[in-house]
């Protein structure tokens, strides 16, 4: 973790002077951006020393509340902590109408050392025994949305293009469109702009297999933990580019009833001290050419698929993306080419081998999603897990058989009784954070929607 230091920001206010409020911002335990605005003149010392603040904000349910029934441990009593700038994240938050900027910031404890529930530090130290393997990684991430119409009305409205010379919505998926990027141009610039400016690598623009949906790829990086921070920035981008355009971008993972649901989905590829992609066989003649040490890391990732599903799919919404037929994962299953799996193998060159984990909902914490994969993969490699019989190419998959949870609460149970992300993530880490999820579970199950007046009032 590097921090930023006065060179940076006065690099920073020396090209942005009219800069009077900075947005000090950290991803709390849902991948949520959490934070506070300070004025011009304490920038310095935010720089010098950093900003007090209490850990507990790292550690709101979705709703931005505390839950009284989780014993918070020795968060009781709200304690202090550190809020420190990130080197490199300071940007100009160019869809405000004020003079206002932004820096990413880690959560210390008082005596310097990390905080253990900032998903950054669990990122962090799920990484260090791959690391230690003498190898790195390289990520890339890629998050599906929607655009949502700014109304009035009680339930979200896809933002859908005319039939044109009429004012009749366009019908079909019209999946990867050209015209569907043109009806949104000015919005989708304004993202390049802004990425650009705030040291987003963003990439391809696709319009998705739903109308209204879309994916932004983010170019592959070096530092899983830069790529996330890269992914927890672009969401923040396009909500508020959105904004700014007269419109919501929504990243639940099944946002509408009956189609496509979003996804996260990780590349992620490893490379040895001479820079030699691991994955890859080049003396094998078979297609894909792969490695020994890939089949294992796939391994490792289908073994901890199940006990991982919590932060896959984090909240109620996420397990309505799980449905068969729709693209998502259903069960550990790997194959070459093929989009109906997991974890897919994607046709590449040598250089470029990897594998493609397809289970996380855009909802999902990008930060606690790359450390258990890369707990996965460390621990494939290490255990020499078997992934099982790929699925070839072309092949269609008949009577899957469904076996990753699809409940929230079976999937916290199995989270609570797995024993290989305790070692990755930190026991205490894990015990807060089923702690807090369940909470939450518990208090949505209590929930009277309207469905059930629809369902059973009359009925019943």
């Amino acid at each position: 973790m590097k921090i930023a230091d006065l060179n940076e920001l006065n690099l920073f206010l020396s090209e942005y002077p009219e800069t009077n409020m900075l947005e000090v911002l950290s991803p709390d335990i849902n991948g949520i951006l959490r934070g506070k605005r300070i004025p011009t003149k304490e920038f310095e010392s935010f720089f010098n020393e950093g900003v007090k603040s209490p850990g507990s904000v790292s550690l709101c349910n979705s709703r931005g509340e505390f839950s009284d029934d989780v014993d918070m441990g020795t968060f009781e009593g709200d304690p202090d902590n550190l809020m420190r700038p990130l080197a490199n994240t300071i940007a100009p938050i160019s869809w405000l109408k004020s003079d206002t900027a932004q820096i990413l910031s880690s959560f210390v404890n008082l005596d310097g050392s990390p905080a253990m529930f900032d998903p950054r530090n669990v990122l962090i130290q799920a990484l260090a025994p791959f690391y230690k393997l003498g190898l790195k990684a390289i990520v890339a991430t890629e998050l599906e949305f929607y655009l949502i119409e700014d109304s009035d009305q009680e339930a979200p409205k896809r933002r859908l293009a005319n039939i044109p010379g009429t004012s009749l919505p366009q019908t079909g998926i019209q999946y990867a469109m050209p015209e569907n990027l043109w009806d949104h141009d000015d919005f989708l610039e304004d993202i390049r702009r802004t990425c650009i400016e705030q040291n987003v690598p963003m990439t391809t623009v696709v319009s998705e297999f739903s109308q209204g949906q879309y994916e932004i790829n983010l170019h592959h990086v070096d530092d899983p933990v830069v790529a996330c921070d890269h992914a927890i920035l672009l969401k923040r981008i396009v909500k508020g580019v959105a904004r700014q355009h007269g419109m919501s971008a929504c990243f639940m993972a099944k946002p509408f009833t009956g189609i496509a649901g979003c996804g996260l989905h990780v590349h992620f590829s490893a490379y040895d001290q001479d820079g030699v992609n691991i994955f890859a066989d080049s003396g094998s003649r078979e297609t894909p050419a792969i490695s020994a040490a890939l089949r294992h890391a796939v391994g490792g990732l289908a073994v901890t698929m199940e006990e991982a599903m919590p932060i896959f799919a984090p909240n109620a919404n996420s397990y309505r993306r799980l449905i068969p037929g729709s693209y998502a994962p259903l069960t550990p299953n790997w194959g070459y080419n093929h989009r109906d799996v997991s974890l897919r193998i994607p046709v590449s060159d040598l250089d470029n081998c990897r594998v493609e984990h397809r289970v996380a909902g855009a909802d999902a914490n990008p930060y606690l999603v790359m450390a258990v994969i890369a707990a996965g993969i460390h621990h494939g490699m290490t255990q020499e897990c078997d992934p099982g019989k790929m699925i070839p190419e072309g092949h269609e998959i008949e009577d899957e058989v469904v076996t990753l949870p699809r409940l929230w609460s079976i999937a916290l149970d199995k989270f609570d009784a797995g024993s290989v992300l305790p070692y990755y993530l930190g026991e205490d880490f894990c015990r807060l954070f089923s702690r807090m999820r369940r909470s939450e579970c518990d208090d949505f199950l209590e929930q009277v929607s309207n469905v059930d007046y629809e369902w059973y009032l009359r009925s019943v």
